[in-house]
Protein backbone atom coordinates (compact mmCIF):
# COMPACT_ATOMS: atom_id res chain seq x y z
CA UNK A 1 0.00 0.00 0.00
CA UNK A 2 0.87 3.28 -0.93
CA UNK A 3 0.64 6.82 0.76
CA UNK A 4 2.36 10.10 -1.00
CA UNK A 5 2.88 13.43 0.84
CA UNK A 6 3.16 16.07 -1.50
CA UNK A 7 2.32 19.66 -2.40
CA UNK A 8 -0.70 17.88 -4.96
CA UNK A 9 -2.00 16.81 -1.82
CA UNK A 10 -1.89 13.80 0.34
CA UNK A 11 -2.20 10.78 -1.88
CA UNK A 12 -2.66 7.10 -1.58
CA UNK A 13 -4.44 3.57 -1.91
CA UNK A 14 -7.41 3.08 -0.40
CA UNK A 15 -6.47 -0.28 2.85
CA UNK A 16 -3.76 -1.28 4.59
CA UNK A 17 -2.36 -1.25 7.78
CA UNK A 18 -2.20 1.55 10.09
CA UNK A 19 0.54 3.43 9.14
CA UNK A 20 0.33 2.82 5.26
CA UNK A 21 -2.23 3.33 2.85
CA UNK A 22 -5.17 6.14 2.70
CA UNK A 23 -6.81 4.52 5.31
CA UNK A 24 -9.57 6.00 7.66
CA UNK A 25 -6.61 6.82 10.68
CA UNK A 26 -4.86 8.75 7.65
CA UNK A 27 -7.75 10.11 6.54
CA UNK A 28 -8.33 11.93 10.49
CA UNK A 29 -4.58 12.54 10.95
CA UNK A 30 -4.47 14.91 7.40
CA UNK A 31 -7.65 16.49 7.70
CA UNK A 32 -7.28 17.52 11.95
CA UNK A 33 -3.88 18.52 10.77
CA UNK A 34 -5.60 20.71 7.89
CA UNK A 35 -7.96 22.45 10.57
CA UNK A 36 -5.20 23.01 12.63
CA UNK A 37 -3.37 24.84 10.01
CA UNK A 38 -6.67 27.06 8.03
CA UNK A 39 -7.51 27.88 12.01
CA UNK A 40 -4.38 29.80 12.20
CA UNK A 41 -3.75 30.71 8.74
CA UNK A 42 -7.05 31.48 7.04
CA UNK A 43 -7.96 35.06 6.80
CA UNK A 44 -11.82 34.06 6.01
CA UNK A 45 -13.93 35.30 9.02
CA UNK A 46 -16.33 32.51 8.20
CA UNK A 47 -15.67 28.91 9.71
CA UNK A 48 -17.10 26.96 6.72
CA UNK A 49 -15.07 24.31 4.76
CA UNK A 50 -16.24 23.26 1.58
CA UNK A 51 -16.10 19.44 0.68
CA UNK A 52 -16.12 17.61 -2.86
CA UNK A 53 -15.07 14.52 -4.15
CA UNK A 54 -14.83 12.65 -7.48
CA UNK A 55 -17.15 9.39 -8.21
CA UNK A 56 -14.58 7.07 -6.69
CA UNK A 57 -15.93 4.22 -5.37
CA UNK A 58 -13.89 4.66 -1.96
CA UNK A 59 -16.01 8.43 -1.63
CA UNK A 60 -18.41 7.89 0.24
CA UNK A 61 -16.35 6.41 2.75
CA UNK A 62 -13.87 8.86 2.80
CA UNK A 63 -15.76 11.81 2.92
CA UNK A 64 -18.06 10.57 5.85
CA UNK A 65 -14.70 10.45 7.56
CA UNK A 66 -13.42 14.12 6.56
CA UNK A 67 -17.23 15.50 7.69
CA UNK A 68 -16.69 13.79 10.83
CA UNK A 69 -13.20 14.91 11.25
CA UNK A 70 -13.90 18.39 10.38
CA UNK A 71 -16.97 19.13 12.17
CA UNK A 72 -14.84 17.41 15.09
CA UNK A 73 -12.83 19.87 14.41
CA UNK A 74 -15.25 22.40 15.34
CA UNK A 75 -15.77 23.76 11.49
CA UNK A 76 -19.19 23.27 9.68
CA UNK A 77 -18.83 21.76 6.34
CA UNK A 78 -20.66 22.71 2.93
CA UNK A 79 -21.07 19.44 1.53
CA UNK A 80 -21.18 19.55 -2.29
CA UNK A 81 -20.94 15.52 -2.78
CA UNK A 82 -19.82 14.56 -6.44
CA UNK A 83 -18.18 17.80 -7.74
CA UNK A 84 -15.33 18.59 -10.31
CA UNK A 85 -12.20 19.82 -8.82
CA UNK A 86 -12.73 23.24 -10.21
CA UNK A 87 -16.29 23.50 -9.03
CA UNK A 88 -15.26 22.72 -5.57
CA UNK A 89 -12.35 25.69 -6.05
CA UNK A 90 -15.37 27.88 -6.87
CA UNK A 91 -17.42 27.36 -4.41
CA UNK A 92 -14.97 28.17 -1.71
CA UNK A 93 -14.65 31.66 -3.18
CA UNK A 94 -18.48 31.73 -3.70
CA UNK A 95 -18.89 30.23 0.04
CA UNK A 96 -16.28 32.78 1.73
CA UNK A 97 -15.13 29.61 3.17
CA UNK A 98 -11.70 29.47 5.36
CA UNK A 99 -10.57 26.22 2.75
CA UNK A 100 -11.54 23.54 1.00
CA UNK A 101 -11.01 19.73 0.47
CA UNK A 102 -11.52 17.95 -2.40
CA UNK A 103 -11.11 14.02 -2.71
CA UNK A 104 -9.63 12.78 -5.70
CA UNK A 105 -6.28 11.44 -7.16
CA UNK A 106 -7.03 12.62 -10.51
CA UNK A 107 -5.76 10.58 -12.97
CA UNK A 108 -4.34 7.74 -10.69
CA UNK A 109 -6.75 3.88 -11.11
CA UNK A 110 -9.95 3.26 -9.30
CA UNK A 111 -7.71 1.83 -5.72
CA UNK A 112 -6.25 5.52 -5.17
CA UNK A 113 -8.32 8.18 -3.72
CA UNK A 114 -6.29 11.57 -2.45
CA UNK A 115 -6.90 14.78 -0.44
CA UNK A 116 -6.45 18.04 -2.06
CA UNK A 117 -6.01 20.87 0.08
CA UNK A 118 -7.31 24.06 -0.33
CA UNK A 119 -7.13 27.62 0.93
CA UNK A 120 -9.69 30.63 1.83
CA UNK A 121 -9.60 31.52 -2.57
CA UNK A 122 -10.20 28.14 -3.35
CA UNK A 123 -6.55 27.51 -4.51
CA UNK A 124 -4.26 25.43 -3.46
CA UNK A 125 -1.53 25.28 -0.62
CA UNK A 126 2.22 26.29 -1.31
CA UNK A 127 4.37 23.82 -0.88
CA UNK A 128 5.73 25.71 2.23
CA UNK A 129 1.91 25.96 3.42
CA UNK A 130 1.78 22.31 2.96
CA UNK A 131 4.91 21.54 4.32
CA UNK A 132 3.47 23.18 7.86
CA UNK A 133 0.30 20.73 7.49
CA UNK A 134 2.56 17.43 7.36
CA UNK A 135 4.54 18.77 10.29
CA UNK A 136 1.00 19.13 12.01
CA UNK A 137 0.15 15.86 11.41
CA UNK A 138 3.61 14.40 12.04
CA UNK A 139 3.79 16.00 15.67
CA UNK A 140 -0.33 14.96 16.13
CA UNK A 141 -0.79 18.78 17.39
CA UNK A 142 -4.49 19.10 17.22
CA UNK A 143 -7.20 19.47 19.24
CA UNK A 144 -10.80 18.49 18.77
CA UNK A 145 -13.44 20.66 19.96
CA UNK A 146 -15.87 20.11 22.84
CA UNK A 147 -19.37 19.50 22.72
CA UNK A 148 -21.10 22.50 22.18
CA UNK A 149 -18.68 23.51 19.36
CA UNK A 150 -18.82 20.29 16.89
CA UNK A 151 -19.72 22.06 13.66
CA UNK A 152 -22.47 21.16 10.92
CA UNK A 153 -22.75 19.99 7.59
CA UNK A 154 -25.18 21.41 5.04
CA UNK A 155 -25.63 20.05 1.33
CA UNK A 156 -24.97 22.47 -1.59
CA UNK A 157 -25.38 22.15 -5.16
CA UNK A 158 -22.77 24.49 -6.96
CA UNK A 159 -22.98 22.58 -10.96
CA UNK A 160 -25.24 24.73 -12.20
CA UNK A 161 -23.66 27.96 -10.68
CA UNK A 162 -20.48 27.28 -12.04
CA UNK A 163 -21.68 26.86 -15.50
CA UNK A 164 -23.39 30.03 -14.80
CA UNK A 165 -20.29 31.30 -14.33
CA UNK A 166 -18.82 30.38 -17.44
CA UNK A 167 -21.50 31.50 -19.52
CA UNK A 168 -21.08 35.10 -18.20
CA UNK A 169 -17.44 35.19 -19.47
CA UNK A 170 -16.72 37.53 -21.76
CA UNK A 171 -15.00 35.06 -24.30
CA UNK A 172 -17.57 32.90 -23.84
CA UNK A 173 -20.00 32.98 -27.06
CA UNK A 174 -23.42 30.72 -26.75
CA UNK A 175 -25.07 32.44 -29.96
CA UNK A 176 -21.77 31.48 -31.63
CA UNK A 177 -21.78 27.79 -30.62
CA UNK A 178 -25.55 27.20 -30.96
CA UNK A 179 -25.28 28.47 -34.55
CA UNK A 180 -22.27 26.23 -35.33
CA UNK A 181 -24.69 23.40 -34.72
CA UNK A 182 -21.84 21.07 -33.27
CA UNK A 183 -22.06 17.33 -32.67
CA UNK A 184 -19.60 16.53 -29.50
CA UNK A 185 -18.69 13.24 -28.66
CA UNK A 186 -17.87 13.20 -24.63
CA UNK A 187 -15.55 10.48 -22.49
CA UNK A 188 -16.18 11.15 -18.89
CA UNK A 189 -14.31 7.63 -17.57
CA UNK A 190 -17.14 7.03 -15.27
CA UNK A 191 -16.77 9.83 -12.76
CA UNK A 192 -18.59 13.47 -12.34
CA UNK A 193 -17.29 14.71 -15.68
CA UNK A 194 -20.93 12.41 -16.81
CA UNK A 195 -22.67 14.71 -14.03
CA UNK A 196 -21.70 18.12 -15.42
CA UNK A 197 -20.32 18.66 -18.71
CA UNK A 198 -23.37 16.99 -20.33
CA UNK A 199 -25.38 20.31 -18.67
CA UNK A 200 -22.64 22.40 -20.10
CA UNK A 201 -22.87 21.31 -23.21
CA UNK A 202 -26.75 22.33 -23.60
CA UNK A 203 -25.95 25.62 -21.81
CA UNK A 204 -23.92 26.53 -24.21
CA UNK A 205 -26.31 25.56 -27.03
CA UNK A 206 -24.83 22.27 -28.03
CA UNK A 207 -28.20 19.89 -28.77
CA UNK A 208 -26.25 16.89 -30.28
CA UNK A 209 -24.13 15.36 -27.84
CA UNK A 210 -22.57 11.56 -27.98
CA UNK A 211 -21.63 10.27 -24.22
CA UNK A 212 -19.55 7.68 -23.58
CA UNK A 213 -19.16 6.41 -20.19
CA UNK A 214 -20.94 8.99 -18.38
CA UNK A 215 -22.22 7.15 -15.45
CA UNK A 216 -20.50 8.41 -12.48
CA UNK A 217 -20.36 4.87 -10.80
CA UNK A 218 -16.16 5.11 -9.73
CA UNK A 219 -15.73 1.44 -12.10
CA UNK A 220 -13.57 3.84 -14.66
CA UNK A 221 -13.86 2.00 -17.98
CA UNK A 222 -10.27 2.32 -19.06
CA UNK A 223 -7.26 3.90 -17.33
CA UNK A 224 -8.48 7.28 -16.16
CA UNK A 225 -5.16 9.13 -17.33
CA UNK A 226 -6.75 10.97 -20.63
CA UNK A 227 -3.94 9.64 -22.86
CA UNK A 228 -3.72 8.47 -26.77
CA UNK A 229 -3.72 4.88 -25.65
CA UNK A 230 -6.70 4.98 -23.24
CA UNK A 231 -9.24 6.31 -25.74
CA UNK A 232 -9.32 3.60 -28.70
CA UNK A 233 -13.22 4.21 -27.80
CA UNK A 234 -14.02 7.57 -28.30
CA UNK A 235 -11.57 7.73 -31.48
CA UNK A 236 -14.09 4.68 -32.98
CA UNK A 237 -17.41 6.74 -31.57
CA UNK A 238 -16.17 10.07 -33.81
CA UNK A 239 -15.64 8.05 -36.99
CA UNK A 240 -19.20 6.29 -36.40
CA UNK A 241 -21.31 8.91 -34.93
CA UNK A 242 -19.88 11.69 -37.53
CA UNK A 243 -18.83 14.04 -34.20
CA UNK A 244 -17.25 17.31 -34.65
CA UNK A 245 -15.33 17.65 -31.49
CA UNK A 246 -14.79 15.22 -28.77
CA UNK A 247 -13.48 15.84 -25.32
CA UNK A 248 -12.08 13.51 -22.56
CA UNK A 249 -11.43 14.34 -19.00
CA UNK A 250 -9.99 13.29 -15.73
CA UNK A 251 -12.08 11.90 -13.01
CA UNK A 252 -11.92 15.10 -11.15
CA UNK A 253 -12.42 17.07 -14.81
CA UNK A 254 -9.40 19.56 -14.43
CA UNK A 255 -7.67 18.16 -17.51
CA UNK A 256 -9.06 18.49 -21.19
CA UNK A 257 -7.93 16.28 -23.66
CA UNK A 258 -9.94 16.84 -27.21
CA UNK A 259 -10.05 14.21 -30.30
CA UNK A 260 -10.53 15.21 -34.37
CA UNK A 261 -13.43 14.84 -36.16
CA UNK A 262 -11.39 12.01 -38.16
CA UNK A 263 -10.43 9.97 -34.43
CA UNK A 264 -7.11 11.20 -34.44
CA UNK A 265 -5.93 12.83 -31.07
CA UNK A 266 -5.82 16.69 -30.53
CA UNK A 267 -2.80 16.26 -28.44
CA UNK A 268 -3.36 17.48 -24.94
CA UNK A 269 -0.59 19.71 -24.98
CA UNK A 270 -2.50 21.80 -27.72
CA UNK A 271 -5.57 22.42 -25.57
CA UNK A 272 -4.35 25.22 -23.38
CA UNK A 273 -2.18 26.26 -26.73
CA UNK A 274 -4.83 26.52 -28.96
CA UNK A 275 -7.38 28.14 -26.09
CA UNK A 276 -4.85 30.73 -25.13
CA UNK A 277 -4.31 31.73 -28.70
CA UNK A 278 -7.81 32.42 -28.65
CA UNK A 279 -7.95 34.57 -25.56
CA UNK A 280 -4.57 35.97 -26.91
CA UNK A 281 -6.72 37.25 -29.94
CA UNK A 282 -8.88 38.90 -27.93
CA UNK A 283 -7.09 40.29 -24.39
CA UNK A 284 -3.07 40.45 -25.26
CA UNK A 285 -0.57 39.92 -22.52
CA UNK A 286 1.71 36.97 -20.98
CA UNK A 287 1.68 33.32 -20.80
CA UNK A 288 2.61 30.89 -17.98
CA UNK A 289 3.13 26.79 -18.30
CA UNK A 290 5.26 24.52 -16.65
CA UNK A 291 8.44 23.37 -17.58
CA UNK A 292 6.98 20.28 -18.92
CA UNK A 293 4.84 22.15 -21.13
CA UNK A 294 5.33 22.13 -25.59
CA UNK A 295 7.07 25.38 -26.98
CA UNK A 296 4.23 25.82 -28.94
CA UNK A 297 2.84 27.92 -26.04
CA UNK A 298 6.10 29.57 -26.59
CA UNK A 299 5.52 30.84 -29.98
CA UNK A 300 1.93 31.25 -29.91
CA UNK A 301 2.59 34.03 -27.43
CA UNK A 302 5.59 35.47 -28.91
CA UNK A 303 3.40 35.89 -32.28
CA UNK A 304 0.71 37.81 -30.52
CA UNK A 305 3.33 40.36 -28.93
CA UNK A 306 3.34 38.55 -25.20
CA UNK A 307 5.83 37.31 -22.70
CA UNK A 308 6.04 33.88 -22.25
CA UNK A 309 7.58 32.60 -18.62
CA UNK A 310 7.48 28.91 -17.24
CA UNK A 311 7.07 28.09 -14.17
CA UNK A 312 7.65 24.44 -11.63
CA UNK A 313 5.28 21.49 -12.38
CA UNK A 314 2.46 21.89 -9.94
CA UNK A 315 -0.78 23.77 -10.42
CA UNK A 316 0.06 26.18 -7.14
CA UNK A 317 3.25 26.84 -9.17
CA UNK A 318 1.93 27.64 -12.10
CA UNK A 319 -0.66 30.10 -10.51
CA UNK A 320 2.30 31.56 -8.77
CA UNK A 321 3.72 32.52 -11.76
CA UNK A 322 1.25 33.64 -14.02
CA UNK A 323 0.63 36.26 -10.68
CA UNK A 324 3.69 37.24 -11.09
CA UNK A 325 3.85 38.04 -14.82
CA UNK A 326 0.38 39.60 -14.98
CA UNK A 327 -0.48 36.21 -17.31
CA UNK A 328 -4.03 36.39 -19.05
CA UNK A 329 -3.79 32.39 -19.65
CA UNK A 330 -1.79 29.64 -18.74
CA UNK A 331 -1.60 25.95 -17.29
CA UNK A 332 0.26 23.19 -17.86
CA UNK A 333 1.01 20.75 -20.93
CA UNK A 334 -1.25 17.94 -19.95
CA UNK A 335 -4.66 19.68 -20.82
CA UNK A 336 -4.75 21.68 -17.93
CA UNK A 337 -6.42 25.02 -18.21
CA UNK A 338 -5.99 28.04 -16.37
CA UNK A 339 -7.53 31.26 -17.22
CA UNK A 340 -7.85 34.00 -14.46
CA UNK A 341 -10.91 35.41 -15.46
CA UNK A 342 -12.94 32.55 -14.35
CA UNK A 343 -10.65 31.54 -11.07
CA UNK A 344 -7.17 30.57 -10.76
CA UNK A 345 -7.40 26.91 -10.79
CA UNK A 346 -7.17 24.12 -13.58
CA UNK A 347 -10.83 23.66 -15.49
CA UNK A 348 -11.46 21.57 -18.15
CA UNK A 349 -15.50 23.52 -18.24
CA UNK A 350 -13.59 26.46 -19.05
CA UNK A 351 -11.48 25.11 -21.79
CA UNK A 352 -14.50 23.37 -23.50
CA UNK A 353 -16.81 26.92 -23.65
CA UNK A 354 -13.58 28.72 -24.50
CA UNK A 355 -12.37 25.86 -27.33
CA UNK A 356 -15.98 25.64 -28.80
CA UNK A 357 -16.26 29.63 -29.28
CA UNK A 358 -13.15 29.71 -30.73
CA UNK A 359 -13.91 26.86 -33.38
CA UNK A 360 -16.99 28.44 -33.96
CA UNK A 361 -15.91 31.45 -34.83
CA UNK A 362 -12.66 29.77 -37.04
CA UNK A 363 -15.01 28.08 -39.22
CA UNK A 364 -12.69 24.78 -39.50
CA UNK A 365 -12.55 21.65 -38.59
CA UNK A 366 -10.60 20.36 -35.25
CA UNK A 367 -7.94 18.80 -37.29
CA UNK A 368 -7.34 21.93 -39.98
CA UNK A 369 -7.19 24.09 -36.33
CA UNK A 370 -4.68 21.52 -35.22
CA UNK A 371 -2.70 21.95 -38.04
CA UNK A 372 -2.56 25.43 -37.83
CA UNK A 373 -0.30 25.62 -34.81
CA UNK A 374 3.69 24.88 -34.56
CA UNK A 375 3.90 21.48 -34.90
CA UNK A 376 6.13 19.26 -32.24
CA UNK A 377 5.53 15.88 -30.98
CA UNK A 378 6.00 15.48 -27.23
CA UNK A 379 7.15 11.84 -25.53
CA UNK A 380 6.11 11.38 -22.00
CA UNK A 381 7.95 8.21 -20.64
CA UNK A 382 8.65 7.31 -17.22
CA UNK A 383 11.26 5.31 -14.98
CA UNK A 384 9.76 3.22 -11.98
CA UNK A 385 11.66 3.99 -8.43
CA UNK A 386 13.26 1.38 -6.91
CA UNK A 387 15.19 1.54 -3.68
CA UNK A 388 18.64 1.56 -5.01
CA UNK A 389 17.74 4.49 -7.09
CA UNK A 390 19.07 7.69 -5.81
CA UNK A 391 17.21 10.75 -7.42
CA UNK A 392 19.64 13.30 -6.41
CA UNK A 393 22.71 11.85 -7.07
CA UNK A 394 20.84 10.51 -10.70
CA UNK A 395 19.79 14.27 -11.32
CA UNK A 396 23.48 15.90 -10.40
CA UNK A 397 25.31 13.21 -12.54
CA UNK A 398 22.79 14.16 -15.38
CA UNK A 399 23.82 18.08 -15.09
CA UNK A 400 27.00 17.02 -15.26
CA UNK A 401 26.81 14.62 -18.54
CA UNK A 402 25.31 17.31 -20.19
CA UNK A 403 27.03 20.71 -19.02
CA UNK A 404 27.43 22.02 -21.92
CA UNK A 405 23.76 22.13 -23.05
CA UNK A 406 21.43 25.08 -21.31
CA UNK A 407 20.00 23.90 -17.96
CA UNK A 408 17.52 24.57 -15.82
CA UNK A 409 17.07 22.84 -12.53
CA UNK A 410 14.06 24.58 -10.48
CA UNK A 411 11.85 21.75 -11.05
CA UNK A 412 14.80 18.25 -11.83
CA UNK A 413 16.58 18.83 -14.54
CA UNK A 414 15.70 20.49 -18.25
CA UNK A 415 17.87 20.50 -20.72
CA UNK A 416 17.02 22.68 -23.62
CA UNK A 417 18.89 22.36 -27.51
CA UNK A 418 18.01 24.31 -30.11
CA UNK A 419 15.15 22.24 -31.26
CA UNK A 420 14.35 20.52 -28.93
CA UNK A 421 14.49 19.38 -25.06
CA UNK A 422 14.00 17.04 -22.11
CA UNK A 423 13.23 17.15 -18.78
CA UNK A 424 13.73 14.46 -16.10
CA UNK A 425 12.03 14.77 -12.29
CA UNK A 426 10.26 13.24 -9.41
CA UNK A 427 6.64 12.66 -10.25
CA UNK A 428 4.97 14.57 -7.26
CA UNK A 429 2.08 12.36 -7.53
CA UNK A 430 3.41 8.45 -8.32
CA UNK A 431 6.98 6.73 -7.19
CA UNK A 432 8.53 7.30 -10.55
CA UNK A 433 10.62 9.58 -12.51
CA UNK A 434 9.11 11.09 -15.50
CA UNK A 435 10.95 11.64 -18.37
CA UNK A 436 9.51 14.17 -20.89
CA UNK A 437 10.82 15.17 -24.12
CA UNK A 438 9.68 17.01 -27.24
CA UNK A 439 11.14 17.69 -30.88
CA UNK A 440 9.52 18.16 -34.17
CA UNK A 441 8.72 14.81 -34.62
CA UNK A 442 7.54 11.60 -32.23
CA UNK A 443 10.79 9.70 -33.34
CA UNK A 444 13.13 12.21 -32.17
CA UNK A 445 11.28 12.91 -28.98
CA UNK A 446 11.27 9.50 -28.13
CA UNK A 447 14.74 8.97 -29.28
CA UNK A 448 16.10 11.28 -26.78
CA UNK A 449 13.72 10.39 -23.79
CA UNK A 450 15.32 7.21 -24.80
CA UNK A 451 18.77 8.83 -24.15
CA UNK A 452 18.19 10.15 -20.55
CA UNK A 453 16.47 6.78 -19.45
CA UNK A 454 19.24 4.86 -20.44
CA UNK A 455 21.71 6.95 -18.75
CA UNK A 456 19.77 7.09 -15.66
CA UNK A 457 20.12 3.16 -16.00
CA UNK A 458 23.95 3.60 -16.01
CA UNK A 459 24.25 5.73 -13.29
CA UNK A 460 21.52 3.16 -11.36
CA UNK A 461 23.70 0.19 -11.65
Amino acid sequence: MTLIKSISGIRGTIGGTPDEGLNPLAIVKFVAAYATFIRKQSKATSNKIVVGRDARISGPMAKDIVWGTLTGMGFDVVDLDMATTPTTEYAVAEEQACGGIILTASHNPRQWNALKLLNERGEFLNAAEGQQVLDIAAAEDFVFADVDHIGNVSRTEYNRKHIESILRLNLVDVEAIRAAGFRVAIDAVNSVGGIIIPDLLSALGVKDICKLHCEPHGNFSHNPEPLPENLTEISELMKQSKADVGFVVDPDVDRLAIVCENGDMFGEEYTLVTVSDYVLSHTPGNTVSNLSSSRALRDITLAHGGAYHAAAVGEVNVVAKMKETHAVIGGEGNGGVIYPAAHYGRDALVGIALFLTHLAKKKMTVSQLRASYPSYAISKQKVELTPDINVDVVLEKVKEQFASCEITDIDGVKIDFPDKWVQLRKSNTEPIIRIYSEAHTMHEAEELGGQLIRAINEIGQ
